[in-house]
């Protein structure tokens, strides 16, 4: 029997900011590539978005706009990890709870 498809969160929303789903039974498709690529992008930014940010807060010339939109960007760059770490948790293999396995 093939794998039954599953729900895959992608990372980006549909036009009224719903969560959007891919159905698939395989993880290779052309969609699930292009969602691949996004959050390995998405996951660069923030960790680049995140050293700015040390060097932007040590800095004490900065002003309380700039702090407001350093805020607005990390909340961005969460919401894009958060998003990432839902969609990869959900597709983990199940855990092997067979007791006689010896894990």
């Amino acid at each position: 029997m093939g794998r039954e498809p599953a729900a895959r969160l992608l990372p980006w929303t549909g036009p009224e900011g719903k969560p959007c789903y891919l159905l698939t039974d395989k993880g290779g498709g052309y969609i699930s590539r292009v969602a691949d690529q996004i959050e390995s992008v998405q996951l660069g930014m923030g960790a680049e978005l995140l050293g700015h940010a040390e060097a932007i807060i040590d800095d004490p010339r900065v002003d309380a706009f700039q702090l407001r939109f350093l805020s607005a960007r990390l909340t961005e760059a969460l919401r894009d990890a958060m998003r990432v770490a839902e969609s990869r948790g959900a597709r983990l293999p199940e855990p092997d709870t067979d007791p006689s396995s010896g894990a």
